[in-house]
Order: structure tokens, then sequence, then C-alpha cells
């Protein structure tokens, strides 16, 4: 029996340019299994810079696509930003949690492979597209606002939002895991837009689980 299944296909930016190639993977690795881990899902490599991420928790599809975003940019090295294009598609699928990836091919899977290809012509990281409901007005608009938005992040910007998003700290909780004061965090997450962001967020959190609710 079909289900909803959010899928995330993606490929590191200039890739070939970076130097921190390990570095680099590891980090890579390590978010997308927990990621994995939290929204009920399974993720895996290929093609060198290339992966795939599938989630069960089809409501938190925008929120691991920006977590993914985040932990990459906060990582990076000074004049070598890291940062990946990310194509979303939702949609039902057969496949589900445990079963490998490597063979699933139902049309969410492939949405999401075209998807990730149109990026790579052209200037946006982030799409999302739905395989069996009509796009939400302005939806479109939207997912590029979001874009733009993570696109002004600094590392640190993005650490703190990465944080953020993984635990749900307060900002006191927050400088204290990170050794800095309290006004530094907030001055942090104000250059990341969080308000905008958690609105966002939010916003895509309560469409995408009204979409499974739906008939």
């Amino acid at each position: 029996m079909a289900t909803r299944l959010a899928v995330i296909t993606g490929d590191i930016i200039d890739s070939r340019r970076l130097e921190e190639g390990q570095r680099l993977h590891r980090v890579l690795e390590t978010t997308l299994e927990g990621l994995a881990e939290r929204h009920e899902g399974d993720y895996q490599r290929y093609r060198g810079d290339g992966f795939q991420l599938a989630i069960a928790r089809v409501e938190a599809a925008l929120e691991a696509a920006v977590a993914l975003r985040a932990a990459l940019i906060a990582h990076s090295e000074a004049g070598h930003r890291w940062d990946a294009r990310l194509a979303i598609a939702i949609g039902s699928d057969d496949w589900r949690p445990g079963e490998a990836l490597a063979s699933a091919d139902g049309p969410v899977f492939v949405a999401s492979g075209r998807t990730l290809d149109a990026l790579d012509a052209s200037d946006a990281h982030l799409a999302l597209r739905h395989t069996d409901v009509d796009e939400a007005p302005c939806e479109a608009l939207l997912i590029r606002h979001l874009d733009a938005l993570l696109a002004d992040w600094s590392p640190r910007a993005a650490e703190a939002v990465g944080l953020r998003l993984a635990d749900d700290l307060t900002q006191q909780a927050l400088a204290e895991r990170l050794g800095i004061r309290q006004p530094s965090v907030h001055k942090r997450l104000r250059a990341a837009r969080w308000p905008l962001l958690a609105d966002t967020l939010t916003h895509f959190r309560t469409s995408l689980a009204d979409e499974e609710a739906t008939p």
C-alpha cells in the first residue's frame, strides 16, 4: 500500500573546487544520518557528492532541507562556502524506511531527481514538487524567498539555526552550548532572519500535514 513520502535529492555545489573533501563528506554523512533517524527515513550517497534522503515524516520536509544546508554552511572553511542544491518531491510511494533506496524508482523518487536536474541549470538551490496534489498558490514564490534567505547566511548564523532546529533551545541555552553570550546568539539568529524562517517552516509543516489529512 502506498503512503506519502518526502524525497530530498541533492548534490554539493562546486565540490570539485573544495579542498576539504574528507571533512565535508563526514559532515554530510553525519547530518544525513541524523535527519534520517529523526524524521523516520533513510539515506544514500551516490555519484561522489550526490545524495538522497527519504523520510516518512512528510510535514518535516522543508525543515530537514534547511537543517541539511545549515549544517553544510556552518562547517564552511574561510573562503570556501559549503552548500548544496536540494530538490524535494512529495507524493505517494510503496517504499518504506529500511528498504534499499538504490532500487527505489517510484514517481516521487523520479520527480525529485528530475527536479534536481532542473536546478543544475538554474541559479536556484532549493525546489519543491508534488506528484499527487496541485501546487499551493504562491508556494513556488515562498520557496524562492526561503532559498534567498539561506543564501545570505554566515557560518555562525547557520550554526545557530542548526542547533535551534535540532533541539529547540532557548537563546540562553544556545549561548551556553556555543560558549558565547546570549546577546551574541540573538545577533546571529537575527542575521539568519530566524523569526521569518521559523514562521515559514511552520507554514510548510501545517500545509503539508493538511495535504496528508485530505482524502
